[in-house]
């Protein structure tokens, strides 16, 4: 049940402050009046949900139609983060997301597009799904298309496949949180990643082994990467592997490994980052707050998500996207989780990431 809203001058002062516009454009708002940006209605309607106000009935759009949102699970924090967005602009755009998330031994990915097939959607946006899988079948996605439905990838490039495709620039995060520790003094940097059968994985690893070979001579790169699961459990047992063949600094593939990595560090009584460094994939929501706070390679979460809902609706109403990989590039944020390499407390640490690196 809905709060009793208070009195109108109340009222539109409370939505007004919340959302930094003046009375006046939340009165016209309110009324389905012209003359406000999208951006200042945005920000009003977004103030209604905020205070906890039902918005009035003229301010309910009808559906433009149905949306399929295909995710791997949600355990993982980027998931719910990509998720809100690629929902929050679908709905603004007219469209009803449907969220579809998996879990192990639960419904599969094909069954969940069963279902968006009966519930007859207009599109779908999948999330690092078996499109990221190198060894998975692609045919799925090509039956989709040559049944007409608009499809979008988000990030895992499958080849041949006839839909836009957007990702995180993989190469350009390895190669930023590299370059990050590096700079720090660290000579024995190690790689905490999944199975390189994933498109994000293969391209981390390939880059790995190219800065491996830039900065520090090695052309050896297999004794520097533990291969693992996308979890904390697994990005412990990788941490622990290298910890044990003397690296003193880790780049994880996930911000869950990151901690798993953190915890690994612990149980062999060292500091992180007096003894070990770590940087961490995705800046997922909270990861700021982690202790040490995580450094780690933002994925541009917002831009991503809106590149693929503005091809997903382009395709919907006829308008044909590129089909090469948009690549976003990302970006390192250094907090506390990495620091000079051990004996070399004369290197300045970083507070920021640089602009350009």
């Amino acid at each position: 049940m809905s709060p009793t809203l208070p009195p109108v001058r109340t009222r539109l002062t409370d939505l007004a402050e919340q959302a930094g516009v003046s009375t006046a454009t939340v009165s016209r708002v309110l009324n389905g009046k012209h003359g406000v940006s999208a951006q200042a209605r945005q920000a009003v309607l977004a103030a209604l949900d905020v205070l906890g106000y039902e918005r009035p009935e003229k301010l309910r759009t009808r559906s433009a139609g149905l949306v399929g949102l295909v995710v791997p699970e949600l355990s993982n924090p980027v998931f719910p983060a990509f998720a809100q967005v690629i929902e929050t602009m679908l709905t603004e755009r007219g469209y009803t997301p449907l969220l579809c998330t998996q879990s192990p031994g639960g419904t599969t990915e094909d069954q969940y597009v069963e279902m968006l097939l009966e519930h007859a959607v207009d599109g779908i946006v999948f999330v690092s799904g078996l499109h990221a899988d190198t060894t998975a079948s692609k045919e799925r996605y090509h039956r989709l298309r040559s049944r007409g439905m608009p499809i979008v990838l988000v990030n895992g490039f499958a080849d041949g496949v006839d839909a836009p495709s957007v990702s995180t620039d993989d190469s350009a995060a390895l190669d930023l949180a590299f370059r990050h520790l590096v700079s720090l003094g660290h000579r024995s940097i190690g790689l905490a990643i999944g199975p390189e059968r994933f498109v994000p994985a293969a391209r981390k690893r390939v880059e790995f082994a190219v800065n491996l070979e830039r900065h520090l001579g090695v052309t050896d790169p297999d004794r520097h990467v533990v291969t693992t699961l996308f979890t904390v459990e697994g990005g412990q047992a990788a941490a622990l592997e290298l910890i044990d063949s003397g690296h003193t600094a880790i780049i994880c593939g996930s911000d869950l490994m990151a901690l798993g990595a953190i915890r690994a560090a612990r149980s062999r009584g060292l500091s992180v980052p007096g003894d070990l460094s770590v940087v961490g994939f995705d800046d997922s929501p909270l990861i700021a707050f982690t202790d040490p706070p995580l450094t780690t390679v933002r994925q541009p979460v917002l831009s991503m998500g809106h590149a693929a809902v503005s091809a997903l609706v382009g395709e919907i109403n006829g308008t044909h996207a590129s089909r090469t990989e948009l690549k976003f590039h990302p970006e390192l944020i250094v907090r506390g989780s990495t620091g000079a390499a051990p004996g070399l407390t004369s290197v300045a640490v970083p507070t920021q990431a640089p602009a350009v690196l």
